[in-house]
């Protein structure tokens, strides 16, 4: 009866032995390697990706596990094994080690052991790549945190339904917290928050989520020791591939220095405003102050000069007081360009357009002029392109840049010296040119004499009187009209300034407000 039931079963065994595929093809597939040792190490089984690597195509010589270990791991490894194995007798046993392929290779594999019987049976797989992406990933994550560090910014992520952030190291330094002691969630984040900031920031978070938009917001975090960081988050939305969003990301960042600078800005930029504004308003009222009494003297001084109301018992009295009226008439000029600089710099110059010829109006300010050439025997020649030209300009503020250039021309001129002003037409514009033979002016002071204030500076002409706003206001008045001024000069040969103007400063205006 025994030996029928043993016969059984021996058949059945025989049967479901018969029954069951090999297993070779799935070895075939697997890229671990795979092997089977006997009791001398000696591979009595290997798939075709251990074959590959350790047997050479010319010669399929046995393959020994301790002859494909590196030299320098070998010892070290097979005392793991054989201890491992006495510890852990059927379980698995997990070691690394570097082999020697057939072709001298050198990999980094981890090596998994079953014990079976007097078999060992081996899968081992090349970590190279893995270490190396872990070294790749570590190396980059370093990186990361330094950048973050130089740029005073940490990344944070939100993700939907959770309760908690997650917070990079360099972030949690930001808030002035440890991981350890501190767990970024709403109620955490918004209790180191002011409460306007606290508000501002759950409702430009719950708007991204509806917009789907990326955002950005500043706020305040309140530091345990009552310091305040001011942070600008901007982020991004997750999506899902339903378009839902499924977490908010981004980066904050410390921008204290730059808040505390931009204040810092922003204050000095209000105290130079009102500075400049109680200087203008004081030039304005002094200019005003001043020319009331000084158009006293001028006017009395006149009547004086031709002894209106009888004559003057002493000749050197007459003298003296055409002295008094010239300088009243120079100081009043004086403090007209101061009052006009204030004017165009507060911005409340007002051009009055009315069409003018142009020829006329420079013949006239000639005229007005030729008292003062005479007296250094300068000659002021005028040239035309078209007698007829007809402009569109603003009369008082044209006649007071021709008389500005003229001036300083004459000026600056050697005595019987010569003077050129020309009106030349262009196709889109046409320019007004005042050309001397006077002393120049430096190359390096091209730029400077067009600010207020500005002299040459040179010997000959800090000889001569002026306020230096002359060409200030001139170069100013041509910006209002939508022109500009331009300026050679050569020392020792004289200077060539020209106005460049458009035919209708009201077309010019509309076309610049515009673009």
């Amino acid at each position: 009866m025994l030996k029928n039931l043993q016969i059984t079963r021996a058949r059945e065994a025989a049967k479901q032995a018969a029954e069951t595929p090999p297993l070779e093809p799935f070895a075939a597939l697997n890229d671990d390697l795979l092997a089977i040792a006997d009791e001398e190490g000696v591979f009595i089984y290997m798939n075709d990706a251990a074959q590959n690597l350790f047997q050479s195509a010319a010669k399929k010589e046995p393959v020994k596990l301790s002859g494909i270990l590196h030299p320098e791991d070998r010892k070290a490894f097979l005392e793991g094994l054989r201890s491992e194995i006495y510890a852990r007798a059927a379980q698995p046993i997990k070691l690394e080690a570097r082999v020697i392929s057939a072709q001298n290779q050198i990999l980094d594999m981890r090596w998994h052991f079953q014990v079976e019987g007097n078999y060992l049976y081996c899968a081992g797989r090349d970590i190279g790549s893995e270490t190396t992406q872990q070294n790749m990933n570590a190396l980059h994550e370093a990186q990361l945190a330094e950048m973050e560090s130089i740029g005073r910014l940490g990344r944070w992520r939100w993700d939907v339904g959770q309760d908690t952030f997650d917070f990079s190291d360099r972030l949690y330094e930001i808030f002035g917290q440890s991981p350890e002691s501190f767990t970024p969630t709403f109620d955490s984040i918004a209790a180191k928050l002011p409460r306007e900031d606290g508000q501002r920031l759950s409702q430009a978070l719950q708007r991204a989520m509806i917009s789907q938009t990326p955002y950005e917001i500043d706020f305040r975090v309140l530091k345990n020791g009552g310091e305040i960081t001011h942070i600008r988050c901007q982020g991004r939305c997750a999506l899902n591939a339903n378009g839902e969003v499924t977490a908010l990301y981004g980066i904050m960042q410390d921008v204290t220095e730059i808040m505390l600078h931009e204040e810092a800005l922003r204050r000095a930029k209000e105290s130079a405003e009102r500075a400049y504004a109680s200087k203008t308003q004081f030039l304005a009222n002094m200019s005003h102050e001043l020319r009331t009494p000084l158009n006293a003297i001028i006017g009395f001084s006149e009547m004086m000069e031709r002894q209106l109301l009888g004559p003057i018992g002493t000749e050197k009295y007459l003298d003296y007081i055409s002295g008094i009226r010239e300088s009243g008439e120079h100081l009043l000029d004086l403090i007209s360009d101061i009052l006009d600089m204030s004017k165009i710099e507060a911005g409340k110059y007002t051009l009055h357009l009315e069409e003018l010829n142009i020829a006329k109006l420079i013949r006239m300010a000639v005229h007005m002029m030729e008292g003062r050439a005479l007296e250094g025997d300068i000659k002021i020649e005028p040239v035309f392109d078209n007698e007829e030209l007809v402009i569109a300009a603003d009369r008082r503020a044209m006649l007071q840049m021709i008389l500005n250039l003229l001036s300083n021309a004459v000026k600056f001129s050697h005595q019987g010296g010569k003077v050129t002003i020309s009106c030349l037409e262009r196709e889109t514009y046409y320019s007004i040119k005042i050309k001397d033979e006077g002393v120049g002016i430096p190359a390096h002071k091209l730029a400077d004499v067009l600010n207020p204030f500005e002299q040459a500076e040179s010997h000959y002409s800090r000889e001569h009187e002026g306020t230096g706003l002359g060409l200030a206001i001139t170069k100013d008045l041509a910006e209002l009209h939508g022109g500009a001024l331009y300026i050679e000069s050569v020392v020792g040969q004289g200077t060539n300034v020209t106005i460049r103007m458009p035919y209708d400063a009201a077309q010019k205006h509309a076309e610049i407000n515009n673009t």
